[in-house]
């Protein structure tokens, strides 16, 4: 890219960081003042435009979880590298899930919450996999044995059960109030659109989808997502197969009290989700899962890193733990690495009133830098 200009942002530290000028994601760490997104973000390529709708209303702000991790709006943040950047811009600019990998503790998922914040993309929607964890599940939920329930609970000719009649279920009216002509309950008040499914509604802006340690997941989820995430789109079958009577159907999301309309069953993206996927590298992916993702591999983090993100946590911290970030980093490279919030338990403890000279000081860092590999 030669000739490229290469502005220079505030990094929110008193200092600069130099971008490239096709950066959206600049790396600072702190919500834009100077652009709107939705004015500058370029149209998608045309093998990743989707077409869904109608478009809805602007998604929730950032949460509570996103000040715990990044620490308050207008603090310090620890500045990226620009690479991490350049492949944070590419998956954005390309609608590719972003694969992030490294080793455990290092602030991969951290990433998906600075990118919401940055670009004002509202509150993070999170799916920890687990070994259980199915496409299905990271989609949508039923609750087949509610409906149910609900259903014995008004009676044989479908008139509600009186107030507080046994086996009346808690919260069996849903969004859309419980009952239609047939008297039964309606199948959308029983289903809650999971993480993934809420992330490809039809929103005017993309939201940011954080996929979380998926080398913990069963061999086959991978390529389960590979369909789903090709296509922006997915159906509800209950609801596919009620539409004639529940045509509109109101439904859950994964945001606090969120409810939504869905139609005929099916859920289609208007912009794809910001998709950050981590991996701890426990295994391999699907050469074709791989190949629809843009990866990153995230370094360790340097000591102006640390210290940036032990201020972004704390106030009036600056130069007073430099001797503890070096201990930390030399101990993490002895050690084959350590997580960062091992450094902040031991920044908290010392602001808390312990002190490196008192004698119990270096037991306490023992026990709280104890290496990651499950040793005793």
């Amino acid at each position: 890219m030669s000739g490229v200009h290469h502005p220079v942002h505030s990094n929110g530290n008193g200092g600069t960081v130099s971008s490239r000028s096709w950066w959206l994601y600049r790396g600072t760490g702190q919500p834009l003042t100077d652009i709107r997104l939705a004015d500058v973000l370029p149209p998608p390529p045309a093998w990743r435009n989707f077409d869904g709708g109608p478009v809805l209303p602007p998604v929730p702000a950032e949460s509570a979880e996103t000040d715990r991790r990044l620490g308050a709006v207008g603090r310090a943040t620890p500045r990226q590298n620009p690479h991490d950047i350049d492949m944070i811009n590419t998956a954005l600019l390309l609608r590719r899930p972003l694969l992030v990998t490294g080793r455990p503790g290092i602030g991969k998922s951290t990433l998906a919450y600075l990118v919401a914040r940055e670009l004002g993309l509202g509150r993070v929607l999170h799916w920890g996999i687990t070994s259980r964890s199915t496409l299905r599940s990271g989609l949508y939920e039923y609750d087949a044995i509610g409906r149910a329930q609900a259903s014995l609970a008004r009676g044989p000719a479908g008139a509600p059960a009186p107030s507080g009649a046994p086996g009346t279920p808690q919260g069996a009216a849903g969004p859309a109030g419980s009952g239609g002509e047939s008297g039964e309950p309606r199948i959308g008040d029983f289903v809650r659109l999971g993480p993934l499914g809420t992330a490809l509604l039809p929103y005017e802006l993309p939201r940011v989808l954080l996929i979380d340690e998926l080398d913990k997941s069963d061999i086959d989820l991978p390529s389960d997502l590979l369909h789903v995430l090709e296509n922006g789109s997915y159906d509800i079958p209950e609801l596919v197969r009620a539409r004639r009577r529940e045509g509109n159907a109101q439904v859950f999301t994964d945001d606090p009290d969120g409810t939504v309309t869905v139609t005929d069953g099916r859920v289609r993206c208007r912009a794809f989700p910001f998709v950050v996927i981590t991996s701890n590298g426990e295994r391999q992916f699907p050469p074709a899962f791989l190949r629809r993702c843009v990866r990153l591999n995230v370094s360790p983090p340097r000591e102006d890193q640390l210290a940036a993100m032990i201020a972004s946590h704390f106030r009036d911290q600056d130069g007073r733990h430099d001797a503890l970030i070096r201990a930390f980093v030399e101990r993490s490279r002895e050690n084959g690495g350590l997580a960062t919030d091992q450094l902040l338990n031991a920044v908290y403890l010392r602001t808390a009133g312990v002190r490196e000279e008192d004698e119990s000081w270096g037991e306490l860092l023992e026990a709280l830098w104890r290496e990651l590999s499950g040793a005793p």
